[in-house]
């Protein structure tokens, strides 16, 4: 049986959101999200566990540089 790798494309960031970090104070628990620039609401993409997962979320959405951090 053949297995076929699936081709790795940059998901489009909508004009009107930015990526953030969103840091727990408590816990140090942190979620990658995208928050609305208008509105300020924050969408939760994926939880960040290892460096690895951080940077895996930048190549996903072809993000470069730091991202801030929201506490």
């Amino acid at each position: 049986m053949f297995f076929h790798s699936k081709k790795k494309t940059v998901q489009r960031i909508p004009d009107n959101m930015e990526p953030v970090l969103l840091v727990s104070i408590c816990t140090g628990e942190t979620t990658a999200s995208f928050r609305d620039k208008t509105t300020g609401k924050t969408v939760g993409i994926c939880l960040i566990q290892e460096p690895s997962d951080l940077e895996r979320f930048k190549s996903q959405y072809g993000i470069s540089g730091d991202i801030p951090k929201v506490y």
